[in-house]
């Protein structure tokens, strides 16, 4: 994660463009750095939402493709995983995708939302209306304290 600090915004698109996959990387803190650091909020937010939206649509594409041993390998997603995923995204429908920053269960719901070949567009404006919002409250609770 220092790594990424050392290049700033860079390191924050990357670093929240892999939380957004299944790696083990965690976006919020880098975030929160970067707002300490500085006297910006906004930019480093959007930053951070552009990366991890973008991540979900590599999420997407790979759900889109439906290759499991892709998803098994790559994303170590088991089956048994894409099978709750597919069952929330049922059972909610494409709003589901407003929680797709959640932990656990974000990720594969946005490779979920390939495998059934969802609208694109209602994909890209419901995921980043909740990956934005969950940034934005971040930083600015960060930022009150």
């Amino acid at each position: 994660m220092e790594i990424l600090a050392d290049y700033g915004l860079i390191g924050l698109f990357t670093a929240a463009f892999f939380a957004a996959t299944i790696l083990p990387l965690s976006s919020e803190a880098l975030l929160l750095f970067i707002i300490a650091s500085g006297d910006q909020i906004m930019i480093p937010v959007l930053v951070a939402s552009m990366g991890n939206i973008a991540g979900s649509f590599l999420n997407y594409y790979l759900g889109w493709k439906g290759n499991r041993l892709i998803l098994n390998k790559f994303f170590r997603l088991t089956d048994d995983e894409i099978e709750k995923a597919s069952q929330r995204f049922v059972k909610y429908g494409s709003f589901s995708m407003l929680f797709a920053w959640v932990p656990v269960i974000g990720d594969p719901l946005t490779v979920v939302a390939g495998i059934f070949k969802m609208n694109i567009w209602l994909f890209t404006i419901l995921v980043a209306i909740g990956k934005f919002s969950r940034y934005l409250i971040l930083a600015l609770s960060f930022s009150a304290l």
